[in-house]
């Protein structure tokens, strides 16, 4: 078996965050397999997911459709250097998601590791064939305008952000805004 190319996996990356981040479910179609699966791991009670969700159809209903329900403007960033990582069939990679829970007025900070496995398809391509989610940290805290949001948001390079970028954005932010403190936790 040829493992997936390391810019063959960066593309499907790529899709995912685009499908989620913007509402766009059938996009999901075109980076998941058709049979692939979708499981969670939660380390906080602030934010909840199904443990388990199998084909692609659900899995665009569960990160897409019902998300965009309850989150939006969101932007999921790949923590890290990605051309590190090595081709093969998975590959793991650290998260940070900025977002505004619609009905509650409040920036929703969070953070975990993504998982993905990756399945050659009969036409030779690849596919998502399983993500597992990790969220270690959901915070929530009051922004009714959202101008906590936009500045985060406007300080770091999207979706690809390395570690060192996160560090110096984080620190200015809580520098500039008490409130803002907690991020320090997120690097």
């Amino acid at each position: 078996m040829n493992p997936i190319s390391l810019p063959e996996a960066q593309a499907l990356l790529a899709s995912y965050v685009e499908a989620k981040d913007n509402n766009r479910p059938a996009l999901i179609h075109e980076a998941f397999a058709q049979d692939a699966t979708l499981t969670f791991s939660i380390d906080t009670d602030t934010i909840s997911f199904p443990a388990k969700t199998e084909g692609a159809a659900a899995i665009a209903a569960t990160l897409v459709t019902d998300f965009a329900q309850t989150f939006d403007r969101c932007r999921t960033y790949y923590v890290g250097d990605l051309s590190l990582a090595e081709a093969g069939a998975t590959l793991t990679v650290p998260w940070l998601v900025l977002m505004r829970e619609k009905a509650a007025h409040t920036l929703r900070a969070g953070k975990g590791v993504y998982r993905w496995g990756f399945a050659r398809q009969q036409d030779g391509t690849y596919r998502i064939g399983s993500l597992h989610i990790h969220i270690a940290r959901m915070d929530v805290v009051p922004d009714a305008g959202a101008a906590m949001l936009a500045a985060l948001q406007a300080a770091l390079p999207y979706p690809w952000l390395p570690s060192q970028t996160l560090q110096a954005a984080v620190q200015a932010q809580a520098s500039a805004d008490a409130r803002l403190a907690f991020l320090k936790e997120f690097v």
